[in-house]
């Protein structure tokens, strides 16, 4: 029976989720599988993998064929370089110990790039947020400065209408007192 490593859709439309199992070549994609080793989502940045290391690593050295995606997952994931360093181990290249170190080297570098891309993605986000922040900020100064002007014209109308009230008033009065004084020496010349 020809076995391969292959991916399984789950998800729902546009969103893609996969395991990733052993099945017949012969099987269908959704079709009857053998075990699910892990599971791939795409959606995440960077895309995220749960596998079980060693029963995938168990499956590569019994030769089951992985499909392209498969295979570069477990690359990705250090199966193959755990099988190459097994290799050795078997031909007499280096010890267990010594392959083991190789591997957690790789593994701590693989993590130190991820980290590093995680951080760059934060800070581009928290750059975006900051420059979105700042040009909110230039817009409601702009605004705030827009209705502060309005309000000043509004209460330099206000001034101005009360200015001319106040000429009115004193013109007014202007005309009453001559009116007044010549009201009062009419009666005191009689």
């Amino acid at each position: 029976m020809a076995t391969k490593i292959r991916l399984q859709r789950g998800g729902r439309k546009s969103y893609a989720f996969y395991s990733i199992v052993i099945a017949d070549a012969r099987a269908p994609r959704d079709g009857k599988f053998t075990e699910k080793i892990g599971s791939y989502n795409p959606n995440t940045n960077p895309a995220t993998v749960n596998l079980n290391f060693e029963r995938a690593l168990y499956w590569v050295e019994t030769g089951a064929q992985p499909t392209d995606t498969v295979r570069n997952i477990l690359s990705a994931e250090g199966v193959y370089l755990m099988k190459h360093l097994r290799g050795g181990v078997k031909k007499g290249a280096f010890d267990e110990a010594s392959a083991q170190k190789k591997f957690d080297a790789w593994k701590a570098d693989k993590q130190k790039g991820l980290d590093k891309i995680a951080a760059e993605e934060a800070k581009a986000k928290k750059d975006a947020a900051d420059k979105e922040l700042a040009q909110e900020k230039k817009l409601n100064e702009e605004i705030a400065k827009k209705v502060a002007e309005k309000k000043a014209a509004i209460e330099a109308a206000k001034a101005e209408e009360e200015a001319a009230k106040a000429a009115e008033a004193a013109a007014a009065e202007q005309a009453e007192a001559p009116a007044e004084e010549a009201a009062a020496e009419a009666p005191a010349a009689e």
